[in-house]
């Protein structure tokens, strides 16, 4: 247990408090002090119990406070996890999405890939048969041409 001088209203009190909450307890001390002040005159008691009636007051305005936010926490808590699910399930899709490009671009490569492999090799007997084609359409032609 430590031991602590608190000075309230100008006047000191010696206080027992857990190691360690030396600091806290000062700092509400000085709260109380300061709301001490604020009333002049009148007796040490009456100015002690003005101060710890403000600060009730104080306290539970704060409180109502905390009550009315409660559920607007408890709403955007809800819109965050919400929001949070669908930014999940957004990148799943998104996932699947570039996997089925990637497959897509792969078949395209291979199907380009086969395709130069397995152009039409040259038949030397298709050739001569295309030749012999053009000879005749180059004959009808020319017949075509003299024609009046």
């Amino acid at each position: 247990m430590a031991d602590v001088k608190l000075t309230i209203g100008g006047r000191p009190y010696d206080v027992h408090c857990a190691d360690g909450q030396e600091a806290q307890l000062a700092q509400l001390a000085s709260v109380i002090d300061e709301k001490v002040r604020t009333m002049p005159g009148g007796t040490e008691v009456r100015q002690l119990l003005f101060a710890a009636l403000m600060l009730a007051d104080e306290m539970q305005e704060a409180r109502g406070k905390v009550e009315k936010t409660e559920p607007q926490s408890d709403s955007l808590r809800a819109a965050v996890a919400l929001a949070e699910s669908r930014e999940a399930q957004t990148r799943d899709e998104l996932k699947a999405a570039i996997a089925r490009e990637q497959d897509a671009i792969k078949a395209l490569e291979t199907a380009r890939q086969n395709s130069a492999t397995t152009a039409p090799s040259t038949n030397p007997s298709n050739d001569r048969a295309l030749l012999q084609i053009a000879d005749r359409i180059e004959a009808l032609a020319g017949k075509v041409e003299q024609l009046p």
